[in-house]
C-alpha cells in the first residue's frame, strides 16, 4: 500500500476523503471488516485517528461513505422511457451488477448491509430502478417495494455467498459435512435427494434461479 508523500516540514498532506475512502477500502479487501479499525486506517493514510472524525463522525459513517464508492461499479440501467417492455430484463441486470459489486470486495455485502447513503451513486441507482418499474406501470409504492425486495434479495444472498467462501482468515464452509451429516443420519430422504444441488459450489446458478423467482413473480403482480 503506498504512503502519503510529505509536503514541506516533514508534514503529512491535508487528509483528503476520496484517497481515504480507497485506502478503506484496500484494507477491507487486505484484511476483511473485522480488521478495519479508524486507527489503522489513520494510520495507512497517514495522519491521527482523530482526524479521520472531521470527515466520518462514526466508523458505521466510513462504511456507507465505502458502500457508494462501490455503487460506482454498478451502473444504472438506460433510462426507463426508452422501452418499457424489457423492464423484467433490465431489473435483474440491475440486481446482477450490484452483485458484482459487492462480491468485488472482500466483505462486500457485510459493508453494504445496513448502511443508507445519500451519495449520487445509491440515489441515481434507485431512481433508474424505481424509474423503469413506473414506466412499466407499477404504482409508485408497488415500483418502490419491488426494487426493495429485488436489493434485499441480492445483498442477502451475496452475504451467504461471501460467509461460505470464507472470510478473516476463516477456512471457506466444508459442502462434505453437510453430505455427512444426511447421510449419517439416514432419516432425510428429501434431503438426500436434493444433495447434489443443495452443495453445488455454483453459486451463481443458485443466484440466478431465485432472481428469477422474484423477477417472475414481479411480472405476474
Amino acid at each position: 500500500m503506498s504512503t502519503p508523500t510529505r509536503t514541506g516540514r516533514g508534514r503529512p498532506p491535508r487528509l483528503d476523503p476520496t484517497r481515504t475512502i480507497e485506502t478503506a477500502l484496500a484494507l477491507l479487501d487486505e484484511g476483511g471488516l473485522d480488521a478495519l479499525t479508524m486507527r489503522r486506517l489513520a494510520d495507512a493514510v497517514g495522519v491521527q485517528a482523530g482526524a479521520l472524525y472531521r470527515y466520518f463522525a462514526t466508523k458505521e459513517d466510513l462504511l456507507t461513505a465505502m458502500a457508494e464508492r462501490m455503487l460506482e461499479q454498478v451502473g444504472a440501467p438506460p433510462a426507463a422511457e426508452h422501452d418499457a417492455a424489457d423492464w423484467a430484463a433490465r431489473l435483474a441486470d440491475l440486481a446482477r451488477s450490484l452483485r458484482r459489486a459487492l462480491l468485488a470486495h472482500r466483505d462486500g455485502a457485510r459493508v453494504f448491509a445496513g448502511t443508507h447513503s445519500t451519495g449520487p451513486n445509491t440515489l441515481g441507482i434507485a431512481e433508474s430502478g424505481i424509474g423503469l418499474l413506473r414506466t412499466a406501470g407499477f404504482a409508485d409504492a408497488d415500483a418502490a417495494r419491488a426494487l426493495l425486495a429485488v436489493v434485499h434479495y441480492t445483498v442477502g444472498h451475496t452475504l451467504e455467498e461471501q460467509a461460505a467462501l470464507g472470510r478473516d482468515g476463516e477456512a471457506p464452509a466444508d459442502p462434505q459435512l453437510l453430505r455427512d451429516a444426511v447421510t449419517a443420519a439416514g432419516t432425510y430422504p428429501h434431503l438426500t435427494a436434493t444433495l447434489p444441488t443443495l452443495t453445488s459450489p455454483d453459486l451463481d446458478a443458485h443466484f440466478e434461479f431465485g432472481l428469477g423467482l422474484l423477477v417472475r413473480g414481479l411480472a405476474r403482480t
